[in-house]
């Protein structure tokens, strides 16, 4: 088992140097030579472990977005028992904003790689799309309990990808406005009230 766990952390090392690598210089700047560097391992390291630039560049990806999942299940051990679905929702809402250095950073990356798929070869928007996809089922599932089971599942999913789309354009306004920072709370706190009490 030290094998496994080893290979495990060398791959996460790497990907969190990519990471690194993301935020200060976008995906251009991540090529095997600098991931390895901010690595402090070998380019032959890399490439044994991820085989291509675009094998890392969706590993780094799948590395924020389970850092954001953390975060969540971080959060929902918080809650009481209690909770509702609205409690749950304003978790997931907020769990996806740069509210700390570390979040901060996977924002920024998570932009690059949006800025990505629509102009750049190494990334395609079919790339990115499963976490949005299970965020967005994830709400309405939490809106099917507010509202009871005879709900239009047609509505339900348009007010998660609302919401959805709302936090990800405060996230990405968060890191250049500092107003929208200072409020993103209470602006959760509006979204959720216009959309879950309408």
């Amino acid at each position: 088992m030290p094998r496994l766990a080893d290979h495990e952390e060398r791959r996460r090392s790497i990907t969190s140097a990519a990471r690194r690598v993301i935020a200060r210089g976008g995906l251009e700047a991540a090529t095997f030579q600098s991931v390895a560097a901010e690595a402090g391992v070998s380019v032959r390291s890399v490439q044994y472990y991820f085989g291509t630039k675009r094998e890392f560049l969706l590993a780094t990806h799948r590395a924020v977005v389970e850092a954001s999942g953390a975060r969540m299940t971080q959060a929902f051990a918080t809650l009481g028992p209690d909770a509702g679905p609205r409690d749950i929702v304003r978790i997931i809402a907020l769990s996806l904003l740069p509210l700390d250095e570390p979040s901060r950073q996977d924002a920024i990356i998570l932009g690059i790689f949006h800025a990505a798929a629509l102009a750049g070869p190494d990334i395609d928007s079919t790339d990115t799309v499963g976490a949005p996809n299970y965020i967005v089922d994830a709400i309405a599932g939490q809106l099917r309990q507010l509202r009871g089971t005879d709900t239009d599942d047609k509505a339900l999913i348009t007010d998660a990808e609302v919401i959805l789309l709302a936090v990800g354009g405060l996230a990405q306004g968060m890191l250049t406005n500092d107003d929208y920072a200072s409020r993103a709370t209470q602006l959760v706190d509006h979204l959720l009230d216009r959309v879950l009490d309408a």
